[in-house]
C-alpha cells in the first residue's frame, strides 16, 4: 500500500509532467497529451506515466514518439520543478481507459435506446 509521502511525490510528478508536456509541445503537432496517473516505484527512482492522446490518429502516432524522444528533456524539466533525491526515470504508455469508458457508456446508451419502454408494474384486480 503506497505512504503519505509516495502518493504527494505521484501528485508533484502528475503535475510537472502534465506542465511540461503542455509547455514544450504544440497541441496541432501531438494532439492533446494529458498525464492520467503515474505508478512510482518504491525507490523512486522510475515511475510509469499514463497518458492518453486525444487527436487524429497521426497526431496520437507522433505524440508518442515525441514523448520518447523527449523524455530527457522532460526528466530535465521535472528535476527543476520538484525537488527530489532522485529524478524518477521516466516511461510512458498510453492510457486507453477513457476511450474505453467511453465506449461502454456508449453501448449502455444503444441498450437503453432498443429496450422495450417498461411502463411500470401493472394490478391485477
Amino acid at each position: 500500500m503506497p505512504n503519505l509521502r509516495h502518493e504527494r511525490v505521484r501528485e508533484l510528478l502528475r503535475r510537472a509532467i502534465g506542465e511540461a508536456i503542455r509547455r514544450e509541445f504544440h497541441v496541432n503537432d501531438v494532439g492533446l497529451i494529458t498525464v492520467n496517473d503515474i505508478e512510482v516505484g518504491g525507490d523512486l527512482k522510475s515511475a510509469v506515466v499514463f497518458i492518453t492522446i486525444l487527436g487524429n490518429a497521426d497526431q496520437q502516432k507522433r505524440g508518442l514518439q515525441v514523448l520518447e524522444q523527449n523524455r530527457i528533456r522532460i526528466q530535465g524539466l521535472v528535476a527543476k520543478s520538484v525537488v527530489l533525491k532522485y529524478t524518477p526515470t521516466l516511461k510512458f504508455i498510453v492510457d486507453d481507459s477513457i476511450v474505453r469508458g467511453n465506449r461502454v457508456l456508449q453501448i449502455l446508451d444503444e441498450l437503453d435506446k432498443t429496450s422495450p419502454v417498461d411502463s411500470g408494474p401493472t394490478e391485477e384486480p
